[in-house]
């Protein structure tokens, strides 16, 4: 026999445009670093920042466009 159930707490409010940017600017300042670094490092960790910066506006663009910014539930 189950003990008792507690109801789920309510979802949290994020600001999710304000999360994805503050990611980008770590992937951003990532790829300072790298480009300081020159030679000494694979240039797949290059194009690794590269995606980390662009992917991240593509998922902004589609929340957009899907009404998902800016609502508030």
């Amino acid at each position: 026999m189950p003990g008792p159930t507690k109801q789920a707490p309510p979802p949290l409010r994020v600001d999710t445009a304000r999360l994805v940017l503050a990611g980008t600017a770590v992937w951003a300042v990532a790829l300072v670093v790298l480009l300081l670094l020159g030679d000494r490092v694979d240039r797949v960790w290059t194009w690794t920042c590269v995606a980390g910066i662009v992917l991240p506006f593509l998922g902004l663009g589609i929340m957009r466009w899907q009404g998902q910014l800016g609502r508030k539930d």
